[in-house]
């Protein structure tokens, strides 16, 4: 009997492991309960790494704190709990300290569930919203292969790391041929569609060392060739989540015409209402946003479209 692991990665904005694990886990037991297939068994896999950025961003704001022009600033609040946690979680997996860990972390902990699979097992990938980012990252980006890597105490493991991690996905450099398939991509509040700019700006040129797009590409036509059929990827949308973004129009560009290779579908999780409707193109939504950004982790409608997909797949 094959295996359906389902790997959960959330985004910004969680730093204990306990509320993300409980959450993610109340989303599998409904999506296996949709499921309903005997013929298959489904684990799910967690990976927080939101406790990696708490120390250096907690630092960062006693600093802003220390200026003696801090209490002539607006929205603080907004400040320390929305821009500084989102653009700093960011900020902080680009950098290579802190980005290390993130990845010594997933090795140990999902790559440590993965490297069990069976040939005919299956992995399916549900991130939010910048731990989409970061996994892509880990996966495809090219940074992660600079020989300076090894220069450093801190990050002189880095590369073996992130080749043992590439090993245990089929379609991924250095061993394409082994590992367990994606069979599945679903991404909830996700800006992955921004990094469609590293594509689009790298061409024709030797490119960013932060582009995911030729690494990703070519693990979508190794798994096209495996299953001979599109990868299912299904990107949810709350129309008031300033961090979502569509994808299927922009594929083209993060793909550079490869898109054939993937089912993209956008599927918008709610649309708001008759109040907020005369406001959906000012600044008034922006202070729901959070709450929209966090839907899709209680949304019948993702649940029952990832069942559908994992239902589906072989």
């Amino acid at each position: 009997m094959p295996t359906d692991y389902v790997l959960f990665v959330h985004g910004v904005k969680n730093r204990q492991r306990s509320g993300f694990e409980d959450t993610a886990k109340k989303m599998f037991d409904r999506i296996k309960s949709s499921v309903n297939d005997n013929s298959r068994t489904l684990k799910p896999v967690f990976f927080f790494w939101g406790d990696l950025n708490q120390k250096p961003q907690a630092e960062l704001i006693n600093g802003f704190k220390a200026s003696s022009k801090w209490s002539d600033f607006w929205f603080q609040d907004f400040r320390t709990q929305q821009i500084v946690e989102f653009v700093g979680d960011a900020a902080l997996y680009l950098s290579r300290h802190v980005g290390s860990q993130v990845v010594r972390r997933f090795k140990e902990e999902a790559i440590g569930v993965l490297k069990g699979a069976k040939p005919g097992d299956r992995l399916h990938l549900v991130t939010h919203s910048w731990g989409t980012v970061i996994l892509f990252d880990i996966l495809f980006a090219a940074r992660w292969e600079d020989p300076r890597l090894e220069q450093a105490e801190s990050t002189k493991d880095i590369r073996q790391g992130v080749r043992e991690i590439r090993t245990a996905l089929f379609g991924l450099q250095p061993s394409p041929e082994v590992g367990i398939p994606i069979a599945s991509v679903h991404t909830m509040g996700s800006p992955i569609s921004l990094f469609s700019l590293l594509a689009i700006s790298g061409q024709g040129s030797q490119g960013s060392t932060h582009d995911l797009s030729p690494e990703l590409t070519t693990l979508l036509q190794r798994l096209y060739s495996l299953k001979q059929k599109p990868l299912p990827w299904r990107n949810f949308a709350h129309a008031g989540d300033p961090i979502a973004y569509p994808l299927e129009g922009v594929m083209p560009f993060l793909l550079r015409g490869n898109e054939t290779f993937v089912d993209t579908q956008d599927v918008i999780t709610d649309k708001g209402n008759a109040f907020n409707k005369a406001f959906q193109q000012k600044m008034i939504p922006l202070l729901w946003g959070g709450d929209a950004h966090n839907s899709y982790w209680t949304s019948n409608l993702v649940t029952q479209a990832i069942s559908e997909v994992i239902r589906s797949t072989s």
